[in-house]
């Protein structure tokens, strides 16, 4: 969206934001009534406005969120689109863990174990942060703590670690008290500014194909800007194959639809359909699938957006690795989609993420061997990818 542009150079301090605005949907908002300003036909105003609605509610999905006033005007700019477009897996995320699990150890990976507390180390019941921009020191009562073990229960199993790696999604970092104690007030404060948005996906599959070839996406300009039932959320329907329509939506709607029964959704899409096609044949899918991102307890939520009052510095607190005594070797380091500054809310950046907090405590604990870096960087990883 054109009027999105400009909220790079506000991040970066080439131009200021407009005074009082503070938001992404303030911003845009104005920027429309401006240019609709200048329209002089009311029917050409009026489509123009109904295409602003939608591309608006494309963008929600795009940065996850339920609208773009949730969004900082300032702080979009600190997301970086990677160039080259988006890369199809034919076999799903298998394409990226197969080779890597392949080459590990047999049964080092526990399947089915559910994380419900991590204390590090044992026995703290309280702490204070360091000052250090580095690390965050635990004492307690003044002195060293002499027990440096993480210990990670899973369901009746716990496991004891040097150093963990937390991948956790944000959504369940805002929900549980999962750490014991619990991780420093400014990982806290960090955590609950983040939002934490809803996008979830909406797969019509059908016995035969009923759109034209030349058809590859069905844009859906709801006339009104209140939104009353959940499926107008819903921005477009875009054709997968001939016989497989996606759509998407985000938000409060989304945790609405991901109440309902499958069939009602597609009941539901069909109508929908029926009403923009002029068409009271389109038939019923034979089969609807939703993604229920939310509704799912070990995710809570889609991705990372930087709402209004957060920044690109909470963050960089989330991944700031936790140290204990002044330990050179982080006792707790994070990664995820979360804790990356510029791609966070993205499979790259997730990926990215956890290769530097492996790298880094590989790094920490073997100072005398080179690290190789072979295949560090994300072209060589997507390269090495079978997308086939």
């Amino acid at each position: 969206m054109c009027f999105l542009r400009r909220c790079e150079d506000y991040f970066t301090g080439a131009f200021d934001p407009p005074p009082g605005i503070h938001s992404v949907g303030e911003h845009v908002q104005l920027e429309i009534a401006i240019y609709l300003d200048k329209v002089q036909n009311n029917n050409v105003r009026k489509l123009q406005r109904l295409i602003f609605n939608c591309l608006l509610k494309r963008e929600t999905c795009i940065t996850g969120c339920n609208n773009m006033f949730d969004i900082d005007l300032v702080e979009l700019g600190s997301y970086k689109e990677l160039q080259g477009g988006n890369i199809a897996l034919p076999n799903g995320y298998s394409s990226i863990l197969d080779p890597i699990y392949n080459k590990l150890p047999p049964d080092c990976i526990k399947l089915n174990s559910q994380v419900t507390k991590i204390k590090w180390p044992s026995g703290i019941d309280n702490g204070t942060d360091s000052e250090d921009s580095d690390k965050t020191v635990i004492e307690v009562g003044g002195e060293d703590v002499t027990n440096e073990t993480v210990y990670v229960h899973c369901n009746e199993k716990i496991y004891e670690a040097d150093s963990i790696i937390c991948t956790l999604p944000l959504g369940i970092l805002k929900s549980n008290d999962i750490f014991y104690p619990k991780l420093p007030k400014y990982k806290e404060k960090s955590i609950g500014r983040l939002l934490y948005g809803v996008v979830d996906k909406i797969f019509l599959y059908y016995d035969r194909p009923f759109l034209s070839e030349d058809t590859d996406e069905i844009l859906l300009l709801w006339d009104s800007d209140e939104i009353g039932d959940w499926s107008e959320k819903i921005y477009s329907f875009s054709k997968v194959n001939d016989t497989l329509l996606l759509g998407w939506l985000s938000g409060n709607e989304a945790e609405i639809m991901e109440k309902l029964d499958d069939k009602i959704i597609g009941d539901k899409c069909t109508e929908v359909l029926r009403r923009f096609l002029n068409d009271p044949c389109i038939p019923y899918p034979s089969k609807c699938m939703c993604t229920r991102w939310k509704s799912n307890e070990f995710s809570l939520g889609s991705y990372t957006a930087i709402g209004v009052g957060s920044s690109q510095l909470d963050i960089e607190h989330i991944a700031r690795p936790m140290h204990v005594n002044n330990n050179t070797i982080p006792i707790i380091t994070f990664a995820g989609e979360h804790t990356h500054p510029n791609f966070y809310s993205t499979v790259h950046g997730a990926y990215l993420s956890g290769r530097a907090a492996a790298e880094m405590l590989i790094v920490c604990k073997r100072e005398d061997e080179p690290l190789n870096t072979a295949v560090t960087d994300l072209s060589s990883w997507i390269q090495g990818l079978p997308l086939v």
